[in-house]
């Protein structure tokens, strides 16, 4: 087995609305050799993963694979359920998966469901290297492969905090996208998104948080705003650090100065020697190094979200109780096995270790790790509470006074923080800092939050609701409007369209297209960008106030959705186009894959579609949210039924674009009014703009800014570019549009009829990648409509061979009934235009169907200059001669 393809869809997808892998596989020459038939394949299988045992399988109940394994199942559905335990195995509830054929007979593509990318991607990989090491009989060592996948998924996990305020975010219904690699997360869309990474959001300044990193800068800070503190100083030297801790007086901490997890901390240091040594420990995680008064009492950490304490814990340092039998070593072991503790911050509590710090640690209490303590004696192994370095927590949120929480905040304001850790010692926190001598002993920016959600002992407090709830409070939208136009024509002409409106509305529009991508009409991205990356692209803006995105057939399929939900999915038509690519056959099955763009759509939204397709019938089943249909035609029976149960519709009567709702009917505008249907005559353009007012409408927008933009909206250069420019060349005319199916061909030839030429001349093409019974229909209906024709071919041929395109155009055209002599080929695109323009006749009307739309105009534009010059040269010859 080779794996040919992996895939990531991390948003929804058109096979799962969560993120998924799809992992194309050949299986060679075992296509049709079920497991059943391979030496011991089931028997090894098991006993390296024995959790398979436990999968349902289609058979709906535990066992059902096992049973497909001795009936006999092939290698890509055994592969799935590998994967698919793997996962388990590293600690994801994983169960969605499937294994479908892709190429006829070999190639496969397995579908399964991911919540670490990292962990899914090598599950895949490890999953074909055990088919194959099971197929020939060669040992694996699995245990080791599956260590490796967990220390690759951990270091792409998100922190516990940063999940923690994720989920609820989630539950808020606030779209969450993870941006790289690390734990920074952008929370909701546009302008009104928010940033965080772990507990550090956007607001706080860079300085802020560097004077949270600086503990004696904090405390100078502190100390000027009446915050206690303990007395103390920086620095540099371990002369200087005895020096200092004499000054201020036994017992002292030594701790760096920027500093954090508890990292490099002395306490309750009582002589030179604890002090030199503390020094040189505490020099290895900083350049300084901080020495001040230790405050008795025990350690709090009161974490403030805001403008108040959201909780309170009591901090243990990590420790084992002597049983008189085992070492400390062998306690630490024992501590270890405990369900709660893992590695780093994946579990509530974190794993014990034996360092340098440990053992300095012990020696103070006369202790070494080969020490047997007395059952009961308690040995402590740190002494910071921090539960990085395996402390526990107890929950004290309810006891904390009102003054002490009153300085916590202080604390945070007066540093800059909307969300900070603050350290305090004090014999009892329910009682006032200045009653019993405790004091704030630093204030922490990214504090975890484990500890309070997590608690040892007590209540678990739900403090990522309070970090959500202040990102977002009641009333503060976390998105922006969001439109997201599918179909197989007219998707970008809608697109903008719906922008345009959008914009005359008074908002910042983020578009994407097969153009580019667009913030405000300014282009930030050229090229075709109607794919999840370009999605993400104007989402993440923080100055877009409205998002309108073509989204194209090819970025569902390959990357999924670049969005959660939209507040509109438009789905202009489903004809034949694409078919034959990507496992898409029939047009069933590009109803499937457009369908998306109206599954992802939120309940109160809208999907828009084509009453007048009969594919809708496709659709129809897969919406979840409010339709609106739009229709050419008043008397259109899905409409009329929609209105009637009072539903909205957008059709056209008498020319005149009307919406409907229940007995509601608003006449919106006459279509001779819209300048891109040239006068109504070019019907493609009232489709699009019916989708487009059915999208306006399901936004509220207005009806007369509606109004006002279709009359603005104008099919030339500045606002609809490669889409029906219509360019005047001398006596005759020159149409640039980019038809690339039959249905596209139809629209625009159809269009081109009603603009009155005396000669209708094609320069034509098609992409290699499209089936050859569509090419040739193409081919057929220009031979059909077209008084002269150029064929010419795309640069990029798609794996067909040069002149191959073009001679089934020719063949096709020649079939429409056009003689030989009124066609030509000509491969190269600008080159056949020249052709044509040089051929042209009065009256003429040239269309082509361009493949790359710059070439082009940059030729017209030259050749209308020549043009005009041409004329100008000939006028003056003519006055010349009158004179």
């Amino acid at each position: 087995m080779e794996i040919i393809d992996i895939q990531c869809l991390r948003g929804r997808n058109i096979y799962c609305h969560r993120p998924v892998v799809k992992l194309l596989v050949d299986v060679e020459a075992y296509y049709d050799i079920p497991t059943i038939e391979i030496e011991n394949f089931n028997s090894r299988l098991l006993s390296l993963l024995p959790g398979l045992n436990k999968h349902a399988c289609s058979r709906g109940y535990e066992g059902g694979f096992v049973e497909r394994l001795k009936e006999g199942t092939y290698l890509a559905h055994v592969t799935e359920h590998i994967i698919l335990e793997l996962q388990s195995v590293v600690g994801y509830d994983i169960r969605y998966g499937k294994a479908r054929i892709w190429k006829e007979p070999n190639v496969y593509s397995i579908i399964y469901e991911y919540k670490n990318e990292k962990c899914a991607v090598e599950s895949a990989r490890l999953a074909v290297h055990m088919v194959n090491a099971l197929i020939n009989g060669e040992h694996i060592g699995i245990e080791e492969e599956i260590k490796k996948i967990i220390n690759i998924s951990s270091a792409y996990e998100l922190g516990p905090s940063t999940r923690a305020i994720l989920d609820e975010a989630v539950k808020r219904g606030i779209p969450v996208t993870r941006l790289g690699n690390e734990s920074l997360v952008q929370l909701g869309y546009g302008k009104y998104q928010r940033r965080i990474q772990s507990t550090i959001t956007d607001m706080p300044s860079c300085i802020a948080v560097d004077i949270a990193s600086n503990k004696y800068l904090t405390k100078e800070i502190l100390q000027d705003h009446d915050i206690p503190v303990p007395c103390g100083n920086i620095v540099y030297t371990a002369e200087s650090a005895v020096a200092q801790a004499k000054k201020i007086g036994f017992p002292v901490v030594v701790k760096p100065y920027d500093g954090n997890q508890g990292k490099g901390v002395a306490l309750n240091l009582t002589g030179e020697a604890q002090v030199r040594q503390a020094f040189e420990t505490a020099l290895t995680f900083s350049p300084a190094v901080l020495v001040e008064k230790f405050i008795t009492g025990k350690d709090y950490r009161v974490l403030v979200v805001g403008d108040k304490v959201s909780a309170v814990s009591e901090r243990c340092a990590a420790h084992v109780v002597g049983d008189g039998t085992s070492t400390v070593s062998q306690l630490v072991q024992k501590e270890n096995l405990n369900p709660l503790r893992g590695d780093e911050h994946e579990k509530p509590l974190t794993k014990l270790k034996i360092d340098n710090i440990v053992r300095q640690v012990l020696d103070k209490q006369g202790f070494t790790e080969a020490s047997i303590p007395q059952k009961g004696r308690i040995v402590w192994l740190r002494e910071n509470g921090n539960l990085s370095t395996g402390g526990t927590a107890a929950d004290r949120t309810d006891d904390i006074h009102p003054y002490n929480a009153q300085i916590a905040v202080k604390a945070a304001q007066v540093v800059g923080l909307d969300i900070a850790g603050i350290d305090i010692t004090s014999p009892d926190i329910s009682v006032p800092l200045y009653k019993n001598g405790g004091a704030v002993i630093e204030v922490n920016a990214a504090p975890g939050i484990r500890m309070h959600i997590y608690p040892s002992e007590g209540k678990s407090r739900n403090v990522q609701k309070d970090i959500v709830d202040m990102l977002f409070p009641e009333g503060v939208p976390h998105s922006i409007p969001i439109v997201s136009v599918t179909g197989t024509n007219g998707k970008t002409t809608t697109t903008r369209m719906i922008a345009h409106m959008l914009k005359i509305q008074g908002l910042k529009v983020g578009m994407t297209t097969t153009s580019g991508v667009y913030i405000d009409d300014k282009c930030i991205l050229k090229g075709d960008n109607t794919g999840p990356n370009s999605a993400r692209m104007v989402l993440s803006n923080q100055t877009v106030e409205a998002a309108v995105l073509e989204t194209a057939r090819g970025g569902m399929i390959k990357r999924g959705l670049g969005y959660d939900l939209a507040d509109i999915g438009v789905i202009t038509n489903i004809t034949e186009d694409h078919l034959g690519i990507d496992g898409v056959n029939t047009l069933e099955d590009l109803a499937y894959v457009k369908s998306l763009v109206v599954e992802a759509v939120k309940p109160d939204g809208y999907a828009v579609l084509n009453a007048d397709d009969y594919m809708v019938l496709e659709v129809i089943p897969r919406v979840k949210s409010n339709i609106i249909y739009f229709s050419k035609s008043y008397d259109n029976s899905i409409v009329i039924k929609h209105i009637k149960k009072g539903g909205k519709g957008v059709y056209l009567k008498d020319n005149i674009i009307m919406v409907g709702e229940g007995s509601k009917t608003i006449p919106v505008i006459h279509v001779k009014n819209i300048p891109a249907t040239y006068q109504g005559k070019v019907e493609c353009n009232i489709e699009n703009s019916l989708a487009a007012v059915s999208a306006a409408y399901g936004l509220k927008v207005p009806i007369d800014i509606i109004v006002k933009s279709l009359k603005s909206f104008c099919a030339d250069m500045t606002v609809n570019p490669g889409r029906f420019n219509l360019f005047e060349l001398g006596d005759f005319r020159v149409l640039v549009d980019y038809g690339h199916n039959i249905a596209g061909y139809k629209a625009v030839i159809n269009s081109a009829k009603r603009l009155e030429a005396k000669r209708l001349v094609g320069v034509i093409g098609m992409p290699g990648d499209r089936l050859e019974k569509h090419i040739q229909a193409v081919g057929e209906l220009c031979g059909k409509n077209f008084d002269q024709i150029y064929i010419k071919e795309d640069g990029d041929l798609r794996d067909r061979k040069q002149g191959e395109v073009a001679d089934i155009l020719y063949q096709s055209a020649l079939a429409g009934g056009i003689s030989k002599e009124k066609v030509e080929v000509i491969y190269n695109e600008v080159e056949a235009l020249q052709k044509a323009v040089m051929d042209a006749q009065a009256e003429d009307l040239i269309v082509i169907f361009y493949e790359k739309f710059e070439p082009v105009i940059a030729c017209i534009n030259k050749m209308a200059k020549e043009l005009k010059e041409q004329d100008t040269a000939a006028e003056a010859v003519v006055q010349q001669t009158a004179g």
